[in-house]
């Protein structure tokens, strides 16, 4: 069975950023910006070991109404988030998604 990856990337500031990507090659979580190649590990690490429990997740609304969530450690603090979804159950499918693709250990380091 397909499952998911990660992509570390380097932007052209010099900060790190991840996305957990779907099987499909989907964005299904994307982080913040990380100034160090090994605070986005830490970040990759929490999301591997907090994405397999809902209750870590949290639906918001955006400024233009559109449903999307966010993962969070358990000190609370935002460790990733999905794109904008069209409705909630299009949000909650999504927060499936990342449950089942997180603790992939398929990491793919393109920061290089």
């Amino acid at each position: 069975m397909a499952t998911g990856h990660y992509e570390l990337t380097k932007s052209s500031n010099g900060q790190y950023h991840f996305n957990l990507k779907a099987s499909n090659g989907e964005i299904i979580l994307a982080s913040e910006m990380y100034a160090s190649k090994a605070s986005a590990e830490n970040g990759i690490a929490s999301v591997q070991t907090n994405s397999p429990h809902e209750a870590q997740f949290e639906v918001k609304i955006s400024s233009n109404n559109k449903p999307y969530f966010v993962l969070k450690a358990k000190n609370h603090q935002v460790i990733g988030t999905s794109q904008m979804y069209s409705s909630d159950s299009a949000a909650k499918s999504g927060i499936q998604s990342v449950i089942k693709n997180g603790p992939t250990t398929d990491v793919r380091d393109l920061s290089a």
